[in-house]
């Protein structure tokens, strides 16, 4: 194992003076990626690397906003359901001897056809088929026009289709890898696959036959390649970032954040000759969550579940557990940053009104101690041992639970954990997609709803929302319904999230989103 990084870090050290050269962008991974194929583009590296490679019929900027990609433009029928796409002419997918003579070809709405059927076809198994749960139809109406439609009217159904599963990829060249595709990728994407050693290099080069121009009416992408390596440890790709040999780090692990950031947030000046802090909204809710089927009397009684939310300060938590980065979630579930957020619809922390909760408790119940568990991971051990020394000094008894991430999934899908740590990462940015782990018909292991909540004013405003086409009007239902999700405080909300990136001074235009895409077609490096 030894000799395994010591040729790891031969790599990075001995490749980072050439690939600067060539205006190569450099970031680790810290497990391997799992496939470079659209269809199971189901977490963060993989995504990130497939963005680089593929495109879809639209995409979303920084702001949130769906902007056209492959699709000029499009138009909705005045009931909602049926989408039309207008294709881009000159959009080809990336060089392959598969395509013949040019060894190219231009997309076509055919492609997306294949796409989508490949998308939900059972024998691919892919985990983006619920992407297309609410089509009823797709077909090309012609080369260059892709019409969708519905089952029932979805306002955020564009915002589902920038999802990286929703790419287009070649019929020859599925036809002729099959599952190979995986490492075999042929996009449409601002970069091209070149090289993949698994767990210790991935390259991309740059695409010149890429469609997009920025504002001037430059071809992008700027950058020649990107060199992803796949060290490990996140100490020693702290170092290898500090010493200039990978240009990109995020996130902000326990093992330095002290090291580069001071106590509230900001870059310790060692570092600010070198290096840049990007930080913004991050669409991640972080929350302890309640089962409201459990037998237990303490979960199922308001009163516990009122005193959980007030009895512990998170603007004390964040600043001595996470240097000042995530914000104190006092609104709801839905999190800041996203339309329907309600500042006001969460807890403040009031210790003593806690107290009385907990004595009130203990009267109507003759539970004398009153006890919960709370089952986490080991990464965030930190916050519920902080959350049980302040809830204790309430008068209830906190009792801390740590197993293994792929035991905790599967046992809060089944019901088997009466309190437990959990986040919820946005798919799509609309609220809707955190309101629905609180429709009843969404009961887990079926559904994303893990607490089991039931209530039907709930359900039904959940069910009026589909069908509102005002923006204004559905922003406010939810709203309306996280206020009543936190009245009825199944979960306890305890921040949203934030985006960290720090690059070397010589990146340029790298920016940041609040779904944390990683999108390298702008970037620039001095």
């Amino acid at each position: 194992m030894k000799f395994k990084y010591i040729f790891l870090f031969f790599i990075v050290g001995c490749s980072s003076k050439s690939e600067d050269s060539l205006n190569v962008f450099r970031y680790n991974e810290h497990k391997n990626i799992g496939s470079l194929d659209p269809a199971f583009a189901k977490d963060n590296a993989d995504i990130w690397a497939v963005n680089q490679l593929f495109n879809g019929l639209v995409q979303m900027d920084e702001n949130l906003n769906v902007k056209p990609a492959i699709a000029k433009h499009w138009s909705i029928s005045d009931d909602g359901l049926t989408y039309s796409f207008s294709l881009r002419h000159d959009v080809k997918f990336h060089k392959h001897f598969v395509f013949g003579k040019d060894s190219t070809r231009h997309v076509s709405a055919n492609d997306f056809t294949f796409s989508f059927n490949r998308l939900i076809d059972n024998d691919v198994a892919s985990p983006g088929r619920w992407v297309l749960n609410k089509v009823e139809h797709f077909k090309a109406v012609n080369d260059t026009l892709f019409q969708i439609k519905l089952k029932q009217t979805f306002p955020a159904f564009l915002g589902l289709l920038t999802m990286k599963y929703c790419s287009v990829v070649p019929k020859e060249v599925l036809d002729l890898y099959g599952n190979d595709f995986r490492s075999h990728p042929i996009g449409t994407g601002p970069f091209k696959f070149k090289r993949w050693e698994e767990n210790i290099k991935l390259v991309f080069r740059k695409n010149n036959h890429y469609f997009e121009h920025d504002s001037n009416g430059h071809k992008l992408p700027y950058l020649e390649a990107i060199a992803i390596t796949f060290l490990p440890d996140k100490q020693s790709e702290f170092l290898q970032f500090t010493q200039g040999n990978i240009d990109y780090v995020s996130g902000l692990d326990a093992s330095y954040k002290d090291e580069i950031l001071t106590a509230d947030g900001q870059l310790r000046t060692k570092y600010s000759k070198d290096v840049n802090m990007i930080r913004g909204p991050y669409l991640n809710t972080e929350y302890l969550a309640f089962y409201m089927d459990t037998e237990v009397t303490e979960i199922q009684s308001k009163l516990i579940r009122k005193a959980v939310n007030i009895g512990f300060d998170r603007q004390k938590m964040m600043t001595y557990l996470r240097n000042g980065i995530g914000i104190p979630a006092h609104g709801g579930f839905i999190p800041k940053g996203l339309p329907g957020y309600n500042e006001n619809a969460g807890f403040t922390y009031r210790p003593q009104e806690a107290k009385k909760l907990i004595e009130q408790f203990k009267e109507e119940t003759n539970i004398v101690s009153p006890e919960i568990t709370i089952t986490t991971t080991s990464n965030y051990l930190s916050f519920c041992e902080y959350i049980q020394r302040e809830l204790q000094k309430t008068g209830l008894i906190v009792n801390i639970d740590v197993i293994p991430a792929a035991t905790l999934k599967d046992a809060k899908a089944n019901g088997k954990l009466d309190v437990f740590r959990a986040s919820w990462v946005a798919d799509y940015p609309d609220a809707e997609n955190y309101l629905s782990l609180y429709y009843s018909k969404n009961f887990a292991p079926n559904g994303p709803n893990y607490t089991h909540f039931k209530n039907d004013k709930f359900d039904d405003w959940y069910e009026l929302a589909f069908s509102e086409t005002s923006t204004e009007k559905r922003e406010l239902l939810y709203s309306k319904m996280d206020s009543l999700i936190m009245q009825a405080a199944p979960v306890v909300p305890l921040f949203y999230d934030e985006v960290v990136r720090f690059t070397r001074k010589n990146v340029n235009h790298l920016g940041i989103n609040p779904i944390n895409l990683l999108d390298l077609k702008r970037v620039k490096k001095n």
